[in-house]
């Protein structure tokens, strides 16, 4: 039986259908999942906010209202990340606090007590992130304080000076901001403290949302010209990488006769060690892959990996198939994977 022969992808015509930059639909996309660097840029107007709102705890409702720069779901958005309480803790404090709490809660601020009835504590609304208008899309518009978002701003606020012996720890040591109104100095110091550490963990967050994105869009696009294909992040069957963990790829594309084809996805449009990685895997890779009668193509783009032209190359050597991000490149992709049945 002959040997197939496959011709490896010019690169300069990789490079001539390329878009290198970000497209639009992704660009629009990380503006809605990327929060962090407009909580630093507003991290002033909620000090500020919360500052003046010591009259009584509950004053800050009304220094809300009449706010023009700082929206109430951002400002509940300063709250989440402030006190380290996400999405999923607060669904789970949801369906904890109603043996807690019943309706009300009663705390202690400024040395007096305080009552606070709960809106929505016994309703069926879910404390998640949509629903709080808190996540990438509900944050691109300005939302009014809702019942919803009161009981959630409360508890992050006062819910650690509550008298209650059944308040779950974590609230008590994480929802304590409220306990600075007033306390300009203090205040001050927790907030920026607080936005250094999320700046250096979120370092890389940029790059990784948009490489997320990148490889979201590609598996969405080959789900719709593909219908009966299976594609997502399945384990190849019988290909370890160590012989004790599963090899890890971006998508996995199954043919509806079992067949199956890798598809690594790398977009840098600033030059970093990513397409280096991969292009050190790439032989190792097909190989593997190669030998359990599996292909592997590439999705690369950006102007970063076509700076890294020894790297590329090498891809492009040991990938089945290699395309950019173009939508007629991955129709291309679509073209080749449908051979494979």
């Amino acid at each position: 039986m002959m040997k197939e022969i496959k011709l490896m992808r010019d690169i300069q015509d990789l490079e001539n259908k390329a878009i290198k930059f970000w497209p639009s639909e992704i660009a629009e996309r990380e503006k809605a999942s990327s929060i962090i660097p407009k909580l630093i840029e507003t991290q002033d107007k909620f000090i500020s906010l919360i500052n003046i709102s010591d009259a009584n705890p509950f004053k800050w409702k009304e220094t809300l209202s009449n706010s023009k720069s700082l929206s109430s779901n951002l400002f509940l958005k300063h709250l989440i990340v402030l006190s380290d309480v996400g999405g999923e803790k607060l669904m789970r404090f949801k369906k904890k606090l109603p043996s807690v709490f019943k309706s009300d809660m009663n705390f202690i601020w400024d040395g007096k007590n305080y009552t606070y009835k709960f809106q929505t504590l016994s309703n069926k609304a879910t404390w998640n992130n949509k629903n709080l208008f808190v996540d990438g899309e509900g944050l691109i518009k300005a939302v009014e304080l809702s019942p919803i978002m009161e009981d959630v701003c409360m508890i992050l606020l006062f819910g650690g000076s509550a008298i209650n012996d059944k308040i779950p720890n974590e609230i008590m040591e994480k929802c304590i901001i409220g306990t600075m109104i007033g306390k300009s100095e203090e205040l001050e110091n927790f907030v920026r403290q607080r936005y250094i550490w999320v700046s250096r963990i979120t370092g890389g967050a940029e790059a990784n949302t948009l490489g997320q994105l990148t490889q979201n869009y590609v598996k969405d696009y080959l789900k719709t010209k593909l219908p009966d294909w299976r594609i997502n992040k399945d384990q190849l069957p019988n290909v370890s990488q160590n012989e004790r963990t599963s090899l890890s790829v971006d998508i996995i594309a199954k043919s509806p006769k079992g067949k199956f084809c890798a598809v690594e996805v790398s977009f840098q449009v600033t030059t970093n060690s990513t397409i280096e990685r991969k292009a050190g895997q790439a032989q190792a890779r097909q190989e593997l892959l190669h030998s359990k009668g599996h292909k592997i193509a590439y999705v690369i783009d950006g102007a970063g990996n076509f700076a890294r032209q020894s790297a590329l190359r090498t891809i492009c050597q040991y990938s089945d198939f290699t395309v950019t991000f173009k939508d007629s490149e991955l129709d291309e992709l679509v073209k080749f994977l449908k051979t494979l049945k």
